[in-house]
């Protein structure tokens, strides 16, 4: 069984969104690595309803996921000059306090502009970290999106590829170096002679 578990959240619903082939790239990275597991949480498979409304089921094993993950990851388009609705959806239903709360947080966007999606991932790290999250520095930004994915999801650019597997690398070198030792110390003062 992985030590590590990663909890990916995908910020958009559409069909063969550039932000799920960025994120793949990340996640296929981390997947090399027989020490962590990865659950990537497709939004379009979801009942996602606005708060007040929420399906209970829903919302349960949404938290169930994020409570037993070792570290998060974000990754949303740029929409407006901001994260999507449906990264603050999948944030709204994680609780209060939140899920989130105490996870390291790597974050990734993307968007067709030349600047990338520099404002939405500054957005993104102020919300997550006001809940409680660890938000990592180095996010990654994929700038002229439309350019760097063919369709069928292979990255053209290897300067936004070395960056995407990157992060998932940060984020798990992040948790062995800062996260895991704590847990293993409170393992062993527990646990009887």
């Amino acid at each position: 069984m992985a030590n590590i578990r990663i909890v990916a959240m995908l910020g958009s619903s559409r069909p063969g969104n550039a932000t799920g082939k960025a994120l793949a790239v990340t996640v296929d990275e981390l997947r090399k690595d027989g020490d962590v597991s990865v659950d990537v949480i497709d939004p379009a498979g979801l009942d996602l309803r606005a708060p007040g409304f929420q399906n209970a089921d829903v919302v349960k094993a949404l938290q169930e996921k994020v409570t037993a993950a070792t570290g998060m990851i974000f990754a949303t388009p740029e929409y407006h000059g901001s994260y999507s609705s449906v990264i603050k959806m999948l944030i709204e239903h994680l609780g209060f306090p939140s899920t989130l709360s105490g996870k390291p947080v790597a974050l990734l966007g993307v968007a067709a502009g030349a600047i990338g999606a520099i404002k939405s991932l500054e957005h993104l790290r102020s919300v997550c970290s006001h809940v409680g999250g660890i938000v990592l520095p180095g996010p990654v930004s994929v700038a002229g999106v439309h350019k760097v994915f063919d369709e069928e999801g292979n990255c053209l650019d290897p300067s936004a590829e070395k960056r995407l597997r990157g992060l998932g690398r940060n984020l798990t070198d992040y948790i062995r170096q800062n996260i895991c030792p704590r847990v293993a110390l409170e393992q062993m003062v527990r646990e009887p002679d």
